[in-house]
């Protein structure tokens, strides 16, 4: 049902409503899945950029495609734990926020309820606001104890796997077709480099951030963390 006109959202509150709504249907949200990308993406550049393309022959090639491979296989097993661990753990401090405006006086209750909203949404509670917030939650059930682990952060852990992975691709897939490492190195650096636009671009549009400018920002940020790491070794 459409809503009519003199309380039709606005474009900007249509959009937030939209993000929103995209965020509780998914495992991860916007910034959790442009992370995940950008995470695979820097490590796979490390293998890449790292290859001496005058020295190196096919199965060196084979090697660096292996070892890139892998090594984002690795943390994205790391990255789905994490994923899982975390999403318990605020469950849990979620509901010793509720406890704790539950127990305390009102004053304190009140102090709970505003810390625990967002900057913006706190400066403009008042007091009554505030109070039947309280009171709504001393309304509900007694919050529990013990948190296992749900099926959303199942797939959440393996949204996260599966990006980090899936990162690990365009960059090397020139070196799978193209026998020439030079051109296949020079192929792999362009598909980076639009990798990390598009997903700087993505996570633009998702945010509500101008989407050109913060792409264009992170083909400079991404470059520079891959410059960083090989640097340094890694």
């Amino acid at each position: 049902m459409e809503l009519p006109a003199a309380v039709a959202p606005t474009p900007s509150a249509a959009r937030a409503l939209k993000v929103t709504s995209d965020a509780r249907r998914r495992a991860l949200d916007p910034v959790d899945r442009f992370s995940e990308v950008i995470f695979g993406l820097i490590m796979v550049l490390t293998f890449t950029g790292a290859l001496s393309v005058a020295e190196s022959g096919r199965q060196e090639v084979r090697q660096m495609l292996a070892a890139a491979l892998a090594c984002n296989l690795a943390w994205g097993l790391v990255d789905g734990v994490m994923y899982v661990i975390t999403s318990v753990a605020g469950r849990a401090r979620t509901a010793m926020v509720l406890r704790g405006i539950r127990a305390a006086d009102p004053a304190t209750a009140w102090a709970i309820v505003l810390a625990a909203l967002p900057a913006g949404v706190a400066a403009v509670t008042d007091q009554a606001t505030a109070d039947r917030l309280v009171a709504g939650v001393r309304a509900l059930p007694e919050p529990r104890r013990s948190f296992g682990v749900k099926g959303e952060d199942l797939r959440g852990a393996v949204a996260s796997c599966l990006l980090v992975v899936l990162a690990t691709f365009p960059p090397t897939i020139p070196f799978l077709f193209v026998e020439d490492a030079a051109r296949a190195l020079r192929i792999s650096n362009g598909l980076a480099v639009a990798s990390l636009f598009l997903a700087g671009y993505w996570l633009g549009k998702a945010t509500g951030i101008r989407a050109w400018p913060l792409g264009l920002a992170m083909v400079l940020l991404g470059s520079a963390l891959v410059g960083l790491t090989i640097a340094l070794g890694g």
